[in-house]
Order: structure tokens, then sequence, then C-alpha cells
């Protein structure tokens, strides 16, 4: 009876384990997916920065607003 109750303790401990690893697996690929996603929102930024800068300049050169 004992044996037994230790199987199915360790088959449990086991299945326990294997889904840990599963969430520890997804939970990286999601760190790795909102890193990707922080870079390219860096790159926008970047991007507009650069158009805002653009657009002031070109509204300069017309007047449109004071130097």
């Amino acid at each position: 009876m004992t044996e037994e109750m230790d199987n199915l303790v360790l088959q449990h401990l086991r299945a326990i384990r294997a889904q840990l690893d599963t969430v520890s697996d997804r939970m990286m690929e999601l760190t790795q997916r909102v890193g990707n996603l922080e870079v390219q929102v860096a790159n926008m930024s970047v991007r507009i920065d650069r158009i805002d800068a653009r657009l002031d300049r070109v509204e300069r050169r017309l007047g449109l607003i004071e130097a």
C-alpha cells in the first residue's frame, strides 16, 4: 500500500513538473515577444520624432509658425 502511495505521489509530482515546464516555456516566449514589441515601439517613437522635427522645419520655412 505504501509503495502504491509513493508511486501515486511521484506521478503527481511528475505531472506538476511537466506543467511547470510548459508554463515556464510559455512565459519565456511571452517575455521575448514583449521585448520585441518594446523595440518596435521605440523604433516607431524615433521615427515619429523625426517626422515631427521635419514638420517643424517645413512650417517654419512656410512661415506658418514663428521661429
